[in-house]
């Protein structure tokens, strides 16, 4: 069993930048694909980024490629989301998961975060 707590979302004027981190309990981190998935108000859940367990797989959507980094650190159990540039369009309930192996399905995921709200004003 897996459990995930997201940080780090918040209210930004567009443009600017933020930071989520996905904390993630037990000692079998390393064994999973981690990602961060969006959901608009209104819209289905959606993926974001992905990372591999070794880090060298990365995955991103094509709109927030060149703005939006992932990163996992396995000493501490935790991955992160680096949001830079960011678009009223990226407003969403951003949620951390994690699965065996990396992918963009979220119908395949094994666990979810419950979600760290980012809103960007105009």
């Amino acid at each position: 069993q897996v459990q995930l707590v997201e940080s780090g979302g918040g209210l930004v004027q567009a443009g600017g930048s933020l930071r989520l981190s996905c904390a993630a309990s037990g000692r079998t981190f390393s064994r999973y694909a981690m990602g961060w998935f969006r959901q608009a108000p209104g819209k289905e859940r959606e993926f974001v980024a992905a990372i591999g367990r070794s880090s060298i797989v990365i995955y991103y959507e094509d709109s927030v490629k060149g703005r939006f980094t992932i990163s996992r650190d396995n000493a501490k159990n935790t991955v992160y989301l680096q949001m830079n540039s960011l678009k009223p369009e990226d407003t969403a309930v951003y949620y951390c998961a994690g699965r065996v192996g990396i992918g963009k399905d979220p119908r395949e995921v094994d666990y979810w975060g419950q979600g760290t709200q980012v809103t960007v004003s105009s």
